[in-house]
């Protein structure tokens, strides 16, 4: 057994699968650059993940399965994060879209809902959004 599965927190484990499903975003289109490791050493702190489970993680992203979230905020949440990682080249290709919408889905969005926010998303973290839009996330409370 690792140390990763012998953790059992279940808020430990629904973070080490969502750290998970960020290193499978940033480690979609090959090797890890140096800014993307940055990005996942900043998730790894913000999610309490230890240097062992980091390198675990790192090494098989894929071992780890993606946990379903009760709310709609920290699913939100997840997928924010899950933009970050996708964003920090600045682009989404076709590969990225369709890995995100997956885990969407695996995170308790329907597929519409899934479309939807990833369309959204893309809007905004691409910086292609509307006056509209723009001008409520500005006044918004």
């Amino acid at each position: 057994m690792s140390i990763v599965e012998l953790y059992e927190s279940g808020t430990q484990k629904n973070n080490i699968a969502h750290f998970a499903a960020i290193v499978n975003i940033a480690a979609i289109d090959g090797k890890l650059n140096e800014e993307e490791m940055n990005l996942l050493s900043k998730f790894a702190s913000k999610l309490n993940i230890e240097k062992e489970q980091f390198d675990a993680v790192v090494k098989n992203p894929k071992k780890f399965s993606i946990a379903p979230v009760n709310s709609k905020e920290e699913r939100l949440l997840h997928l924010y994060d899950l933009f970050k990682m996708i964003f920090v080249d600045h682009d989404i290709d076709e590969e990225e879209r369709n890995l995100i919408f997956n885990y969407a889905i695996l995170l308790g969005c329907s597929e519409e809902k899934a479309k939807e926010v990833i369309q959204k998303s893309i809007k905004i973290f691409s910086g292609n959004i509307d006056f509209e839009t723009y001008q409520y996330l500005v006044e918004r409370k």
